[in-house]
């Protein structure tokens, strides 16, 4: 992405004749007009960060009303039935299978590394980005400016990832903050690494100096060892379909991504049973709503671990079902 020299060299004058113009006029409407943001750059210059740098790169930053349009319908809002067809494809399983042939190296590097089986981190990159097709084309500046300053319900979250963009620019010696393109919101790569895991958990995996997600290399490396610093379980099982009987499972259902906390024996007294063996620590139980009604599982600790990337337990349901599907055409 950022590894060619000739266009680091221009991107860098063309950011610092834009700072440095003494006709610069802040645009109607600008952020600077927010007291939310004169109290986030106080912050940020208390962090090092320079004020008239910070004064000039957020007074060309307006509003984006559609990013707050797409942060308040967000796919997972969907039912199972509706939501599972958007990832969990012969389409998405092809392409995966060709990712995976593709980068098979670096995949056996990381799954020997980390403990992550393949098919899981193929499946992330399929699920978020459909293997670096659509990595996303906001700006990455703008849309965490304006969840930071526009979106009360979130704000405490994006301010913070705005601060760890400005981090994160800073530390990867990005010469353009303007430059990165991501999802609507803010996250980035091959992986959509939110700026706060891009920093935590984003490696240099191909060894050229460069933590760059937009790289298939880095990307395979970082979205394991996010897996492996959540706690993943090498060898656990993520989820198997359960069998229920009786009114008793009611009391310990999950609609939610809850963390494991019964033995399957406990689940037994509430009537549920796991339709084969699954091996987990702990377990829990979810419910979907499947195309014919209610689908339950049990899930296992594993299972949370991908609710870490992201909550939904919709999308670690994909995520497993788009796997274990890649996997089978690929044995093929």
């Amino acid at each position: 992405m950022y590894k060619n020299k000739f266009k680091i060299i221009f991107s860098t004058i063309l950011v610092l004749v834009y700072f440095q113009s003494s006709t610069f006029a802040q645009p109607q409407g600008s952020y600077m007009q927010y007291p939310a943001m004169q109290k986030f750059i106080n912050r940020m210059v208390q962090k090092g960060f320079e004020r008239n740098f910070l004064n000039r790169l957020f007074s060309n930053i307006q509003r984006d009303n559609n990013i707050l349009s797409k942060v308040n319908s967000p796919a997972e809002a969907k039912p199972w039935y509706k939501y599972r067809p958007i990832f969990v494809t012969d389409k998405r399983a092809n392409a995966g299978v060709k990712f995976w042939n593709r980068h098979q190296r670096a995949l056996q590097a990381a799954s020997q590394q980390y403990g992550i089986p393949p098919e899981i981190i193929v499946a992330i990159i399929g699920v978020e980005t459909l293997y670096g097709n659509n990595t996303g084309k906001h700006n990455v500046l703008r849309s965490l400016t304006t969840l930071a300053m526009d979106f009360p319900k979130r704000e405490k979250f994006y301010t913070n990832e705005l601060d760890h963009f400005l981090h994160f620019v800073r530390e990867e010696h990005i010469p353009n903050p303007y430059s990165l393109k991501g999802s609507y919101a803010g996250a980035m790569g091959l992986g959509q690494f939110i700026s706060s895991s891009y920093r935590h958990y984003g490696i240099d995996f191909n060894g050229d100096k460069h933590r760059d997600l937009w790289h298939p290399e880095d990307a395979i490396g970082s979205v394991a060892n996010y897996f492996a610093k959540h706690g993943w379980s090498t060898g656990g099982d993520i989820t198997i379909p359960a069998r229920i009987t009786g009114q008793f499972y009611g009391k310990i259902v999950n609609t939610k991504a809850n963390k494991p906390i019964y033995s399957l024996a406990q689940l037994a007294q509430y009537g549920v049973q796991a339709q084969g063996k699954i091996n987990s620590t702990r377990v829990a139980l979810l419910e979907l709503e499947g195309q014919q009604g209610k689908e339950y599982w049990v899930t296992g600790d594993n299972f949370y671990v991908i609710t870490r990337y992201n909550h939904s337990p919709k999308y670690a349901m994909a995520v497993y079902q788009l796997a274990q599907k890649i996997k089978h055409k690929r044995a093929k």
